[in-house]
């Protein structure tokens, strides 16, 4: 089994769509048993979304000038 080290990195990789089948595995199993990595997991998306809705938005304005 990974450590939470490796799985944080995983997390991450993932976030940006490069991780693989069995990484994504890995980390489910993984957080299945953690809560510290379930919450990096939670805490991280709910972060990527709000950059990506943040992004987003400078866009619109951006564009609408």
């Amino acid at each position: 089994m990974r450590n939470c080290r490796d799985i944080t990195l995983l997390i991450s990789k993932e976030l940006d769509n490069e991780s693989t089948l069995a990484e994504r595995f890995a980390v489910g199993l993984h957080v299945l048993m953690c809560s510290r990595c379930r919450n990096f997991q939670t805490q991280s998306k709910f972060i990527s979304k709000a950059a990506h809705r943040f992004t987003e938005q400078l866009e619109d304005r951006i564009g609408k000038k």
